[in-house]
C-alpha cells in the first residue's frame, strides 16, 4: 500500500527543509513523527504536516480497497523537498537605492509505504532450487563427472 502528500509553495527555503527531512527519509512513521515532534527547526511542523496527511491518504485508500493497514508498519518511502516559486520584493536602501529580498518557498512530497514482507509472499527455497535445475539441465558443466 502506497500513498503521497504534497504541500506546495511552503514559507520557508528548501535548504533550511532539506536539514529537517534527511533525517525522516526511510524511518518508519512512528520513528519519523517522533524525530518531527521533538526537533527545533520550524522546518519539521510543516513537515509533520505532510507526514500526518500521507498517512491519512494510505488509510483511506486500504479503506477504498478493502484491505487491511497497520498505520505502525508504514515507511517513509520516499521524502524531498524541491524549490518552489521565489516572491521577489524590494527595500529602500542607501542613496535612493532599492535592495532586492528574496522570499524563498519548497513543495514539500512524501510517500509513505507498507512493509514489504506484508505485500507480498515470499518464494519457497524448494522452488527456487528446482527452477535453477530446469535451467542448467543434466549436461551443464556443473554436473558432476565420473
Amino acid at each position: 500500500m502506497e500513498a503521497r502528500a504534497i504541500q506546495r509553495t511552503v514559507r520557508q527555503s528548501a535548504r533550511k527543509m532539506r536539514l529537517v527531512i534527511d533525517q525522516i527519509r526511510g524511518q518508519a512513521v512512528p520513528q519519523a513523527y517522533a524525530i518531527l515532534r521533538f526537533s527545533k527547526k520550524l522546518a519539521a511542523k510543516q513537515i509533520h504536516k505532510v507526514l500526518k496527511s500521507a498517512v491519512a491518504n494510505a488509510e483511506q485508500r486500504a479503506l477504498r480497497e478493502n484491505t487491511a493497514l497497520d498505520v505502525d508498519r508504514l515507511r517513509v518511502k520516499y521524502a524531498v523537498v524541491n524549490e518552489g516559486p521565489t516572491l521577489k520584493r524590494f527595500t529602500p536602501a542607501a542613496m535612493g537605492r532599492a535592495t532586492p529580498i528574496k522570499k524563498r518557498t519548497s513543495h514539500v512530497e512524501i510517500h509513505v509505504e507498507g512493509d514489504a514482507e506484508s505485500r507480498a509472499p515470499k518464494a519457497t527455497p524448494a522452488k527456487a532450487g528446482a527452477k535453477a535445475e530446469a535451467i542448467a539441465g543434466p549436461d551443464s558443466a556443473c554436473a558432476t563427472r565420473a
